[in-house]
């Protein structure tokens, strides 16, 4: 049966609809929705639901209200033909007498990287590949990074007044985003591996940095403090046994001010990296620890570190109708003197959360997947 282009890409989103739902309990693998069709009629549908568990095509397999044999399989990323925590999901779509696969996009995993479409095709089995390459990618943004780069994929996080302001002249920003705003931050938190500001973010604010309601994960609350400045009784040591708490600090910083915060129960590295570079060791530092996603929260210098270190992949920007004047900056750093030099976000989506927007941008160069991996 011949499928129009624009059948094939309505099935696609509701693959990815689907594979949104395991956003928080599936990283580091990445989200992936499968439908499974007879003729043009849906008759299984599944998602990857938590890391560790069945994939999607495995799910939509057994979801099926009918038989399978000769049927279509949607799925939104290249099926894996490894054993890993699960059984190779081109196993299953063969075994399940599955005739034609449409593929989102493929998996730039070494384990997988083409070899999924090609056993399904050496099975008789026929595949056709690109559909919402784009979107999918976004999706599963984190994957695609921590494959290619070793690195987490990097949210900057703020709430600013119409006048581009974080805070007063005094440092006083609570609150500038309404209450809506704040749940969907939390709700963001609770997706994130780890959430980043700086040691004078949490001198000045005290925050929790936890996701409340807790979502699928509650993130490493992590803190840039390169001179070992954190308040023994801040919320974020109380609390660091209970939710783990990573500081960095430079290797010059006081010894028994280090001490004090690891007896505390938070881990600190320590690093000899200045500005810029010591970015680059953190994310990769986390990368080795297998975190797909970083929400970097602030303040203004701490962003304008990663702004000018050219590390942020998206900004989501809350902006409120306050006017401030004088106050701070979201990206404290050295700007060039020519717009035309200035750092490019493109404009993916903008959401009203009451009398509030929520504008999400992406750095373009972060969405040329697979163009070179990383180191």
């Amino acid at each position: 049966m011949n499928f129009s282009r624009e059948q094939i890409e309505t099935w696609m989103r509701q693959a990815m609809d689907l594979a949104e739902k395991g956003r928080g309990h599936v990283e580091p693998n990445p989200l992936v929705g499968c439908l499974i069709l007879e003729k043009d009629q849906v008759i299984g549908a599944g998602w990857h639901e938590k890391f560790g568990d069945a994939h999607a095509e495995v799910n939509a397999i057994r979801n099926c209200k009918r038989s399978p044999i000769g049927g279509t399989a949607v799925v939104t990323l290249e099926p894996c033909c490894h054993h890993g925590k699960t059984p190779p999901c081109v196993q299953a779509l063969m075994e399940a007498g599955i005739s034609r696969v449409f593929v989102g996009r493929a998996d730039p995993n070494p384990r997988v990287s083409g070899g999924g479409i090609q056993q399904l095709k050496n099975a008789g089995i026929q595949v056709d590949c690109g559909f919402l390459e784009a979107e999918i990618s976004l999706q599963i943004a984190g994957f695609l990074k921590s494959i290619q780069q070793k690195k987490p994929w990097v949210i900057a996080k703020y709430a600013m007044t119409m006048d581009g302001r974080i805070a007063t002249r005094s440092g006083d920003s609570q609150w500038i985003s309404n209450e809506s705003s704040r749940r969907r931050v939390h709700q963001l938190r609770g997706q994130v591996d780890g959430i980043l500001v700086g040691s004078r973010t949490v001198i000045r604010d005290n925050p929790t940095l936890t996701a409340r309601p807790t979502g699928p994960r509650q993130p490493t609350r992590m803190v840039m403090d390169s001179q070992a400045l954190l308040p023994l009784d801040s919320h974020l040591l109380e609390t660091a046994r209970e939710i783990p708490v990573q500081v960095f600090s430079h290797q010059d910083a006081d010894s028994q001010k280090i001490k004090a915060i690891r007896d505390a129960g938070a881990e600190v590295l320590q690093t000899e990296l200045g500005p810029g570079e010591r970015i680059d060791w953190i994310l990769r530092e986390m990368g080795q620890r297998q975190m797909s996603y970083l929400l970097v929260e602030g303040g203004g210098g701490l962003l304008g570190e990663f702004f000018q270190a050219g590390e942020i992949d998206e900004v989501q920007c809350y902006v409120a109708p306050r006017i401030v004047g004088n106050g701070i900056s979201p990206a404290n750093f050295a700007g060039p003197d020519n717009m035309s030099d200035s750092l490019d976000f493109q404009l993916h989506e903008v959401e009203q959360l009451d009398d509030n927007l929520l504008m999400r941008c992406v750095s373009p160069s972060s969405l040329r997947f697979g163009e070179k991996p990383g180191p």
